[in-house]
């Protein structure tokens, strides 16, 4: 490796941060906690929580370049942290010093204008034992930064190179999450014409209600809301997620779930239906092999409800094993659970070679670079959905996502008619 090679990264830098929500204890909630205000009540179930919500901690990473330039990438978990086989609890200062020891040497001994061999490097298992998914979340970000700075270029444009991709003219559609104010959130989703809507946070009994009708109830009210004081034509996908409660209220037999999948279908004739993690089926093969059997019998009746897998479903080839046994109609590729920003690239394109969804998610614990970079992953790839991230709060993430896109868009249409021109 020559001099100049080694010298792409001269320094690593290191700053603990926030994330922009919260990190809860699903499996507490799950078992019947109570909310006062905007906290929960009772005994922690999950390692690693000393309360059942923990405001949410990240690190960033910064990469000093030969031309002082610092790039940035964002590490942290994800809301429920330690649930569905999922990473623990993010636990900063131990990031932090596996960062320093393990990874920063790595980083100041690759060449960072090449994305995916620099990412196979610095990421490689340390002690027979893959690196924290969070660590190499952020990482890859900063990796990815890194490689568009040396080469002058965006980090979708990166991407595209590596993957041998063209370079994108869709927008990709936005997906945004309402958290608990739920009604104030649809009208705000509604108003701005948000493409995919609204999340809903159905995450206890008492959103669910008895046999679901609290949720079916407020499946209706959103289609009616729309319709009302949305903007004449429009009808976005309605997707919402219910923290495997359809299984857990109405049992898990995949006939019964599907039925019910089907009458809330029913009630909303004109809307595709997204309805995500219907049910936890307790391992990655008891959900992949359910699943399938749901999406299945949906496909059969014809019906305009699909399945979102979440929960069972986190890396690479988790997302693999579902999309060749189709057993949703659509991934989240929940970003931080994927590790390396280069495996939610691989993802989407798994999705597409095995014709199933990609959805570009994560969480409201994110940062606003992580989201950023996760527009590029989305928009270069073409995957079918991004999450407006990060947060709950709706006008933040959705800005933050819906103008990254844009401005992305306007400096690629930029490029090609200068490739034009050139040619």
């Amino acid at each position: 490796m020559n001099r100049v090679t080694e010298l792409q990264i001269k320094d690593v830098l290191l700053a603990p941060g926030n994330g922009a929500f919260f990190y809860d204890d699903q499996a507490a909630i799950r078992s019947g906690a109570t909310q006062d205000g905007f906290i929960y009540i009772g005994e922690p179930i999950t390692p690693g929580f000393t309360s059942l919500r923990v405001p949410a901690s990240s690190l960033s990473v910064g990469l000093v370049l030969t031309d002082a330039t610092v790039v940035w990438g964002d590490m942290m978990g994800v809301q429920y942290s330690g649930a569905g086989g999922r990473d623990p609890l993010f636990e900063t200062a131990q990031i932090s010093d596996l960062t320093s020891r393990v990874v920063a040497p790595r980083l100041l001994d690759v060449d960072a204008s090449l994305y995916l061999d620099a990412c196979a490097k610095v990421l490689e298992p340390h002690e027979n034992e893959r690196l924290p998914l969070a660590l190499e979340y952020g990482v890859s970000q900063a990796l990815l930064r890194a490689a568009a700075s040396l080469q002058c270029v965006t980090m979708a444009e990166v991407v595209c190179a590596e993957f041998d991709l063209p370079l994108p003219k869709r927008k990709v559609p936005i997906y945004c999450q309402s958290g608990d104010a739920r009604e104030i959130n649809v009208d705000k989703m509604i108003l701005k014409a948000v493409d995919v809507l609204p999340h809903g946070l159905i995450n206890s009994l008492q959103k669910f209600g008895v046999g679901g009708q609290t949720f079916v109830e407020f499946v209706k009210w959103v289609a009616t809301r729309t319709r009302e004081i949305g903007r004449a034509g429009y009808r976005p996908v309605l997707h919402f997620d219910v923290y495997g409660w359809i299984g857990q209220e109405i049992g898990l037999e995949p006939e019964r779930i599907a039925d019910f999948i089907c009458r809330v279908a029913d009630t909303v004739p004109g809307f595709t239906l997204n309805i995500e993690s219907p049910a936890d089926f307790g391992s990655t093969e008891a959900q992949i092999e359910n699943y399938a059997r749901i999406v299945s019998i949906l496909d059969d009746r014809g019906s305009s409800a699909r399945i979102v897998v979440d929960e069972r479903c986190n890396t690479l080839e988790d997302i693999r094993l579902f999309a060749e046994a189709r057993a949703t109609h659509l991934v989240q590729i929940k970003t931080p659970d994927v590790g390396s920003m280069a495996d939610t690239a691989r993802a989407v394109l798994i999705c597409k070679q095995n014709q199933v969804g990609a959805y570009v998610g994560g969480s409201c614990t994110e940062t606003d670079l992580s989201a950023r970079a996760s527009v590029h992953i989305s928009v270069a790839t073409q995957a079918d959905m991004m999450l407006a991230k990060p947060g709950m709060g709706v006008d933040e993430a959705f800005s933050i996502v819906g103008n990254e896109q844009n401005r992305l868009l306007a400096m690629l249409d930029r490029r090609r008619a200068q490739n034009e021109n050139v040619g």
